[in-house]
């Protein structure tokens, strides 16, 4: 049928800016975007335009550098070709299910009924629903900073939260003691461990802890009629733990806090799979229940293909052992790499700090540049004469050296104190090592 109109319509004249915003809502005019997508963005500009830029921003997985397992990529194909391509159940593959109930059995000694597990289209469906499922809005929500996107899904939620500073003095995670003073006012508790961005991963003793409270807590609220206290306990890079150190669950520790804590696990980083957006929550029942119905509407379902395959490579513990063997030691080599090449120049007297790697794909450093003369060149004349934040800090590595980093202000950090996330997912050990010399070259007269 032939169209009637005579000429294209010019859309973009008719949609001014002023009055598309007057019609939005105050959620959608207050949400920031993501920090870190944006200087994304600018990286691959750089690299768009020729600059050698080493990539240390994107907590993400170069295909080339970690490929997916084999085993997961052929049960998906296989499960396409089957016609795996329907609809599947709102609550996830039976199969997957029973797979991660299995898993978290075998591999962290938790002994959960298949009700308490539901599927998604990655983790971030699961913290949305979380906070929708036990929040109302105004209720308060406490959470470290640094940490992941928690500000954003305060705001999303109308939820109130309250921010715990950290640093490097707590390995920068919360403690019980620190948390305690804001318990009586919280409905959820958000902890991340091993922590995007730092890497760093909690002690057992604090994971005990955490537990102990969390009973504490609800005990004092449940002789007074008041709502329960829910921890979110996001551990999706549970699998990735270096040097020692070791990943625990305050339910394995302390089992009498299972009907509060909600766990947000996914395929994503333990298996290089972001992509594949295949997620998962494991908690008590009857919260889990309504999670289900919140994702339902959403529509967050993982698709039915990938559930399938990851079920397959869930249920083969060979195969995902030799898998994590393999990957554990490509992410340590990159990451001592970084960790020896930073250390080289704290010792040599640049005013750099950097934690050991301890877990994830993330290095934490302090550029300890604040107050410190910025290094000049006539090829850089928008370099300031003294360094005074963490932006000014960012550019001078990414435009003298292509270290690309992402400052702490991206975690919610409201401080200009130097502290960046450096991920080594998208890049070789050889780009770590030719970006250890320009960084030297452009750092050095920093004292």
């Amino acid at each position: 049928m032939k169209s009637t109109l005579s000429s294209p319509t010019e859309i973009s004249s008719l949609c001014g800016k002023e009055e598309a915003e007057r019609g939005l809502s105050s959620m959608a005019l207050g949400l920031v975007g993501s920090e870190i997508l944006k200087i994304a963005a600018e990286i691959r500009a750089l690299a768009a335009a020729g600059q050698d830029v080493c990539n240390l921003t994107v907590g993400d997985f170069n295909a080339a550098q970690f490929p997916i397992p084999k085993y997961l990529r052929d049960e998906t194909t296989s499960a396409l070709a089957r016609g795996e391509t329907n609809y599947p159940p709102s609550d996830g593959m039976p199969e997957l299910r029973k797979a991660i109930q299995k898993e978290y059995e075998h591999r962290l000694g938790l002994k959960y009924p298949v009700d308490s597990v539901l599927i998604a289209s990655g983790a971030r469906p699961i913290i949305y629903s979380t906070y929708r499922a036990v929040l109302d809005p105004g209720e308060t929500v406490l959470f470290p900073t640094p940490s992941w996107n928690n500000n954003h899904y305060v705001h999303l939620c109308g939820a109130h939260g309250v921010e715990v500073p950290v640093g490097a003095e707590t390995n920068f995670l919360p403690t019980a003691g620190l948390l305690a003073p804001h318990l009586r006012e919280a409905r959820l508790v958000v902890v991340n461990t091993p922590l995007n961005p730092t890497g760093t991963v909690m002690a057992e003793a604090e994971v005990r802890a955490l537990g102990e409270m969390l009973v504490s807590e609800n005990a004092r609220r449940k002789r007074e009629g008041g709502r329960p206290l829910y921890l979110m306990y996001d551990h999706v890079y549970r699998t990735l733990t270096f040097r020692g150190y070791h990943h625990h669950t305050p339910v394995r520790l302390v089992p009498e806090c299972a009907p509060y804590v909600i766990f947000v696990d996914a395929i994503s980083k333990a298996f290089c799979a972001t992509g594949l957006r295949v997620g998962w929550v494991v908690g008590p029942a009857p919260v889990v229940s309504r999670m289900r119905d919140i994702i339902g509407h959403v529509g967050a379902w993982a698709p039915r293909a990938e559930q399938v395959a990851s079920a397959k490579l869930l249920d083969n513990f060979e195969e995902v052992d030799r898998f994590h063997e393999s990957m554990l030691e490509q992410v340590s080599v990159r990451l001592e790499a970084l960790y020896r090449g930073l250390d080289r120049l704290r010792a040599a007297g640049v005013p750099i700090e950097v934690i050991e790697p301890q877990g994830a794909i993330y290095l934490t450093a302090r550029f300890n540049f604040i107050g410190k003369k910025a290094p000049k060149d006539a090829r850089f004349p928008n370099t300031p004469d003294t360094f005074q934040t963490n932006e000014q800090i960012r550019r001078f590595l990414l435009e003298r050296a292509g270290f690309g980093v992402v400052p702490f202000q991206a975690f919610g950090v409201k401080g200009e104190n130097g502290w960046f996330r450096l991920s080594v997912g998208a890049v070789s050990v050889a780009d770590i090592e030719r970006v250890m010399t320009r960084l030297e070259a452009a750092v050095s007269s920093i004292r």
